[in-house]
């Protein structure tokens, strides 16, 4: 899991005093090497490490700390952490920072999926720490977030496509959510610094969509997109943040044949319809 966003959950559940556990196959000794940099253990009621067979172990966890399975959560970036969770009849959380992938996580079906810890600490400090409701269907309880996006066009005319777990490994375009009392655009600007650290110009919006229960998303949600074209600003030095996996630059034409996702496709075909870019 990313070190930034453990760190600061463990240092949340310690204020809060939620009890922490590790369940690790890592080598007791390779823990201790880690722990000397990222003090990991200080945070921890105690750590099981050297764990080959989680499904075993997970009971004697419970039982040796008087754990109540159903107010205890499970938190892992693969399957079998879920399969693990099953058999100690706890819940569960997936969270995309391993080696598997969203589809196969959903496979796990654990009771949520986030994107990171610091979602994880958001979800459980809005439902006042009880997992039941937590674990169940949270986003009927949310309003459409707003959110941009933009197409991002370089001084050769190739656009910017990144890769990102969040939408299935599939190819989109940077962009979030819209904060309180900020523009679109200044949202805009603002998305796009964070996840390549470009600063744009020459902002046009293109069309409004609604991307509703989608399911190349890896949660469900109701978003309202506003989507543009800019231009980079500058040199185009693209240094992605952890939102994203790869990019590319490259031609509308080429982008269309890479695996996009949906609300992506449509943005394209928008672009290529409207008169070029000069």
């Amino acid at each position: 899991m990313e070190l930034p966003h453990a760190r600061k959950f463990l240092e949340f559940c310690r204020a809060k005093k939620i009890r922490t556990f590790l369940l690790s196959t890592v080598h007791a000794d390779h823990f201790k090497v880690q722990c000397r940099g990222n003090r990991f253990d200080t945070f921890l009621d105690k750590p099981y490490t050297d764990v080959w067979d989680k499904r075993e172990k997970i009971h004697e966890i419970l039982a040796e700390n008087n754990l109540k399975p159903d107010e205890t959560l499970f938190i892992g970036d693969m399957e079998h952490d879920i399969a693990t969770a099953k058999h100690g009849g706890i819940h569960s959380c997936a969270v995309l920072t391993g080696y598997n992938t969203l589809e196969q996580l959903r496979g796990a079906k654990p009771d949520l999926i986030v994107e990171h810890l610091s979602e994880l600490r958001g979800l459980l400090e809005k439902n006042d720490f009880h997992l039941k409701p937590l674990v169940g269907k949270i986003e009927e309880t949310n309003p459409p977030l707003a959110t941009v996006g933009g197409l991002i066009f370089n001084s050769k005319g190739e656009v910017l496509m990144l890769r990102t777990h969040k939408w299935s490994n599939k190819w989109g375009i940077p962009g979030g959510k819209i904060k309180w009392g900020e523009t679109s655009e200044a949202a805009l600007r603002r998305e796009i610094k964070e996840e390549t650290n470009l600063k744009v110009t020459d902002i046009q919006f293109v069309l409004v969509q609604d991307c509703i229960h989608s399911k190349e998303f890896y949660r469900d949600a109701h978003f309202v997109l506003l989507n543009y074209t800019c231009r980079v600003a500058g040199k185009a030095n693209v240094k992605l943040n952890h939102e994203a996996q790869e990019f590319r630059w490259i031609k509308i034409a080429d982008a269309k044949k890479l695996k996009l996702n949906k609300p992506t496709k449509i943005l394209l075909e928008a672009v290529l319809k409207k008169p070029k870019r000069k």
